[in-house]
């Protein structure tokens, strides 16, 4: 309780006197209750084992007092005790060499961080710059002593257990480290204090700083302003432009050059203006007071001013140059007109003054007075450019030129001289009016050759290229129509010629006008290339036309009525043949399926019918030796006949192939007949069931009359049923059931056939009823004919124990009947 009183620095509890147990228990739960009471919680600590002289519960209950009365209570920073105390010694030691304080025990060894704690504090005590760091015992004792003599902290360590032991005991270096803080705290606060005024003194002379910083720069910113303004307010305008944009450029100086720093030099004075303010506010130090016409706002007044008038003087500045380039334009563009102008008018008075009219055609006295007029609109066009000029030069003289005395002269000499032309342009005018109408007469007279000889001329044109025109035609009709518009042609050949009199009887006018006045002609109508020479040669050779078409005309009539005979023969011819055969396929066609008479009879009617046809056949050789006189006379068309040579070629191919077909089927069947052993009466009975259900009566049924006709022959047809039989009767799927099909699959259907299975029933008996067959025994039992097709078409049998050269019977009966590859 007394180590408690002494090292809390408060009072206890009265202990409880006496020596007995329960007195001393008591004694200690006063101690415990006090400790706890200061907020620090003990953990398996109890009164009994202190009593009783447990030396480890003892020791960590004086750790702990010690933790809490003389290390808890340091504070750096808000860092708990521990952490403070470590930031405290790492803090004064920082500036010493060999001392690098990490923790709170081998940081420590080798004394220089205890000697370096007290040189920080009392640095007349130790010479830390003759310390060693491997004097590490020599080190602690210094320390040591020097903190028990000066510092009045006892040795609480030995300096043989700290250098000898690796790891040296932190709550004792701990607690000795506390007591050099404690120590030392004076002297903390003293140096606190310390730094406290000069904070406080270095804020105060950084403040004046400041102020005599914004004294300085207000001053030589509103000085500055106060030299600028009067450059600024001087309007003396200058004469010529170069001088005035030398202004301008030494403005454009000011304000790229100049201007720029100040207005940096005004933002940094308000800027510290605004941070000294600040300063002194956060310092609790009296507002700032520039001295008397330095305040931020003056400045700001100044600097407003300044802007004003160096906004007036840009302005000034701009219209000044305005003003004079205006000038210089005016005066460059009076120059440009004057020389356009007088270009223009050079060697113009002397054209007008001219007379080449005196000796000019009419053409060209017309063409002068063209020429004249549109010399006349050019020069109305020019009179804006004259008013232009003479407008530039008043604006020169109100705005005062310098240069105005030359503009003048120069306007007076371009006014004169356009009067002057105006003169000698009427006058030209009249001359030229005057000679015009002496020859408008003869003129009128060309004009009305050219205007009767074109069309003329055209007409005679037209007339040549039809005489001469080459034509083609196909038809009597066409040839009489050309005939017939030749006709016309002539008959306005009397009119023709009455035109050509009255156009050259002009030309004769003129002729005898010309001689009566004695004027001079060029022989060239102005108005057209035609010439009276001309006319009469084109006549001539017009007259010389006709008769040559009429003769190319009656040539071509007698080669067309020669054509038409050719028409009129092939088509004669046609008419005959075309029908014939036509009638012919209708015949063959009843043969083929007339159930009246047997095979043989109607075999004997076709034979008929073929040498029929084959007999004909020259009729057919004679149509095609007209047909080839035809195109020889490049006849393409015949309008005497429907029948074309392709026509009657194609329908001739077809009845050589029909009687031949219907032949052949014939006789097919007659050979199923006689193979089958189908009688006659069954074949007409399947005759007549296919015509009674061919009802387009064309040889063929359609697959429902198919079906019909089955149905009726009282079969029992289902989908599938009829499916199969439609693959057997039209294979390629045409869509039709031809006659023989259908006596094909009547005739397998009635009459007994061989199968597969028959004819390897067969195989089997003659290879003694083997799988397979042998070479010898094929050529044994079999003619030689059909043993050697048999031993060529027969595999070679795949199997065990049989002889080399065993052919398969089996697969090549199948292959017969179409059930598998031959």
């Amino acid at each position: 309780m007394l180590l408690l009183e002494v090292i809390s620095g408060e009072r206890l509890p009265k202990p409880d006197k006496g020596k007995m147990r329960f007195h001393k228990i008591a004694n200690v739960n006063k101690a415990l209750d006090f400790i706890c009471s200061k907020g620090v919680k003990l953990v398996s600590i109890g009164a009994e084992e202190i009593v009783d002289g447990n030396v480890k519960m003892t020791l960590g209950m004086i750790w702990t007092i010690i933790l809490r009365f003389a290390i808890q209570d340091i504070s750096v920073e808000e860092t708990s005790a521990k952490e403070g105390l470590l930031l405290w010694c790492q803090r004064k030691t920082a500036p010493y060499r060999n001392v690098n304080v990490q923790n709170f025990h081998i940081s420590w060894k080798d004394g220089l961080a205890l000697c370096a704690l007290i040189h920080r504090h009392r640095p007349d005590l130790i010479d830390y710059s003759k310390l060693r760091k491997d004097d590490p015992i020599g080190n602690l004792n210094t320390a040591f002593e020097v903190a028990e003599k000066f510092l009045d902290i006892p040795k609480m360590l030995d300096a043989e257990d700290i250098v000898n032991t690796p790891k040296p005991d932190e709550k004792a270096i701990m607690t000795y480290v506390s007591c050099f803080y404690h120590a030392f705290a004076g002297a903390e606060q003293a140096e606190t204090a310390a730094n406290r005024i000069c904070k406080v003194l270095a804020v105060n002379q950084e403040n004046e700083k400041l102020m005599e910083e914004y004294e300085k720069l207000a001053s030589e910113l509103l000085e500055w302003i106060r030299r600028t303004i009067p450059w600024l307010e001087n309007r003396a305008a200058e004469q010529t432009m170069r001088a005035m944009q030398q202004k301008l450029e030494d403005f454009r100086d000011y304000r790229r050059i100049h201007k720029p720093p100040r207005v940096q030099e005004k933002c940094q004075l308000e800027i510290n203006f605004n941070t000294l303010q600040t300063k002194l506010r956060l310092s609790n130090r009296p507002a700032f007071m520039p001295s008397e016409g330095k305040m931020v706002s003056d400045i700001a007044n100044a600097w407003k001013g300044l802007e004003q008038v160096e906004k007036g003087y840009e302005e000034w500045l701009l219209t000044e140059i305005r003003r004079l380039e205006r000038l210089d334009h005016l005066a460059e563009k009076f120059k440009q007109k004057c020389a356009m102008h007088e270009s223009w008018t050079g060697g113009k008075e002397d054209l007008l003054s001219q007379k080449d009219y005196e000796s000019a055609s009419l053409m060209e006295i017309r063409a002068l007075m063209r020429k004249h007029e549109a010399f006349e609109s050019d020069l109305a066009a020019h009179q804006d450019r004259v008013e232009q000029i003479a407008a530039i030069a008043q604006e020169l003289n109100e705005l005062d030129y310098h240069d105005a005395a030359t503009v003048n002269a120069r306007c007076q000499g371009i006014c004169d001289q356009w009067d002057n032309l105006g003169t000698l342009t009427q006058k030209r005018r009249d001359s030229l009016e005057r000679v015009e109408k002496l020859w408008e007469t003869i003129d009128q007279l060309y004009l009305e050759f050219a205007k009767r000889a074109a069309p003329f001329n055209n007409w005679m044109d037209g007339a040549m290229e039809d005489l001469q025109d080459m034509f083609i035609v196909h038809s009597i009709e066409e040839i009489q129509s050309l005939i017939t518009a030749h006709d016309q042609f002539k008959a306005t050949l009397p009119e023709a010629d009455k035109e050509r009199m009255a156009t050259m009887g002009i030309h004769n006018e003129i002729l005898k006008i010309a001689q009566t006045y004695g004027i001079k002609l060029s022989g060239i109508n102005p108005y057209t290339t035609l010439s009276p020479q001309d006319i009469s040669t084109k006549w001539d050779t017009v007259k010389h036309l006709v008769p040559l078409r009429d003769q190319m005309l009656q040539e071509e009539v007698a080669r067309q009525q020669a054509n038409e005979r050719l028409r009129r023969q092939f088509a004669a011819q046609a008419n005959i043949i075309g029908p014939w055969i036509q009638t012919k396929m209708e015949e063959i066609s009843h043969v083929s399926v007339d159930i009246a008479g047997s095979l043989e009879e109607q075999m004997n009617s076709l034979k008929q019918y073929e040498q029929n046809i084959i007999n004909y056949k020259s009729n057919i050789d004679k149509l095609e030796g007209d047909h080839q006189l035809s195109q020889e006379s490049l006849i393409f068309d015949n309008k005497h006949t429907n029948y074309t040579m392709e026509h009657v070629r194609v329908g001739w191919e077809q009845l050589l192939t029909t009687i031949a077909r219907t032949i052949n089927e014939v006789e097919n069947q007659i050979l199923t007949r006689d193979a089958k052993g189908i009688s006659q009466e069954q074949l007409n009975e399947f005759r007549a069931s296919f015509n009674h259900f061919d009802r387009k009566r064309n040889g063929m049924m359609d697959p429902d009359d198919f079906r019909a006709c089955l149905i009726s022959m009282g079969y029992d047809l289902g989908e599938v049923e009829f499916a199969r039989i439609m693959t057997l009767v039209d294979p390629n799927n045409t869509g039709v059931v031809t006659f023989q099909a259908f006596i094909d699959f009547m005739t397998r259907e009635t009459a007994e056939t061989d199968t597969a299975e028959q004819v390897m029933a067969s195989f089997k008996i003659l290879a003694s009823d083997k799988n397979y067959i042998t070479v010898d025994e094929l050529r044994r039992e079999l003619p030689p004919e059909q043993a050697e097709y048999c031993i060529s078409r027969m595999t070679r049998f795949v199997g065990s124990d049989c002889p080399s050269g065993a052919l398969d019977y089996i697969s090549f009966s199948s292959a017969l009947y179409g059930e598998s590859d031959l």
